[in-house]
């Protein structure tokens, strides 16, 4: 009972943040707070990164962590399109980049099952090594050697419209009105909410990330059980790279998905996944996801009014300042509530 009132607890208090934020933005500029089209853009970005968080916070809750997360988004987008550049049409090449991404997990729990290697170090290696081979995979034809912006291939150029078109819901042009990105977020919440919610796989990394040596004695194969989570991270991850390709029209390899498993990592935690693993709910890993890009849109209108953009001129450098304190507060937060239980 009182495990559920501290979720409740949790949720309440990720709703309160929201609704703060938004409060704020309202009082700031209330036309700019209530535009639809804002509100579908905040709305497909709050999607977007649910994904990521998802899996992240299944990974963090079953006691694991993924540094690499942007990077796998950002070498499953240039892999999307390299394959589709090769002819590989649309939808084989997202089910190809998807079973990288799941290969791509399965790597990093084999070795830290296995080997018995540390998670952080593991995942921080392949931070730098995905992103690196995303470059590797891409180099302009005209211009051998210099890396470029990956487009859209001609030949499938009609299936991609329709897809982002779909995806993104018009985001841009407004001619509908549905944000699709929270959709599919919302899809795969069910999915993944009757694994660990309603199946005894959930249980298993619930107790894994209570007690992993307890866990093992009780008869549950655990190192099988935290290399799936990882698997599922990963692949998350891989399908992050393909939405993003979908919904931007274009990939950078130097820069797509920097820092995203900061925004990934921060929501999971804002939503009740404990980094010491065992605590964490499908509701609040989505609430959670939503807190960043809703504040990142509020900072954003506060730099560009007048009176702020005359004492700070660019506002994106006091982004990840603020990304790191939200950080910092979940976690303080999330510490004086387990010693109050």
């Amino acid at each position: 009972m009182l495990s559920g009132i501290a979720k409740l607890g949790r949720v309440g208090g990720v709703l309160a943040l929201l609704a703060i934020i938004y409060g704020t933005m309202c009082i700031l500029d209330f036309s700019y707070a209530t535009r639809w089209s804002n509100v579908k853009e905040v709305l497909n970005q709050q999607g977007f990164f649910a994904v990521l968080t998802l899996g992240v916070g299944i990974l963090i809750l079953s006691g694991g962590i993924d540094l690499s997360i942007g990077s796998v988004v950002g070498l499953s987008g240039v892999l999307f399109v390299v394959l589709m550049k090769n002819g590989l049409p649309p939808f084989q090449a997202a089910a190809a980049v998807l079973g990288v991404g799941a290969g791509i997990g399965l790597l990093h729990g084999m070795l830290v099952t296995r080997l018995r290697l540390q998670a952080f170090l593991v995942t921080l290696c392949g931070l730098f090594v995905y992103r690196g081979v995303a470059r590797v995979l891409w180099t302009s034809p005209d211009r051998p050697g210099v890396r470029g912006t990956l487009e859209a291939h001609p030949e499938f150029a009609d299936e991609l419209g329709r897809l982002s078109e779909w995806l993104t819901g018009y985001a841009i042009s407004g001619k509908f009105g549905y944000p699709m990105m929270v959709v599919v977020a919302l899809v795969l919440a069910v999915l993944i909410g009757l694994i660990l919610h309603g199946s005894v796989y959930g249980r298993y990394w619930y107790a894994i990330g209570r007690n992993e040596q307890a866990a093992r004695y009780a008869g549950i194969n655990t190192n099988r059980q935290r290399v799936w989570t990882y698997v599922l991270c990963s692949t998350l991850a891989a399908l992050g790279g393909i939405l993003t390709f979908l919904s931007e029209g274009s990939i950078t390899p130097e820069s797509t998905g920097n820092t995203w498993e900061l925004y990934a990592i921060t929501g999971a935690v804002l939503g009740g996944c404990t980094l010491r693993g065992g605590e964490g709910t499908v509701p609040g890993m989505l609430l959670g996801a939503a807190v960043l890009p809703l504040l990142k849109n509020l900072i954003n209108r506060v730099g560009n009014m007048p009176d702020v953009r005359a004492v700070i001129p660019s506002i994106d450098p006091v982004i990840p300042i603020i990304i790191g304190l939200t950080l910092l507060l979940g976690t303080m937060a999330d510490e004086v509530l387990r010693r109050r239980r």
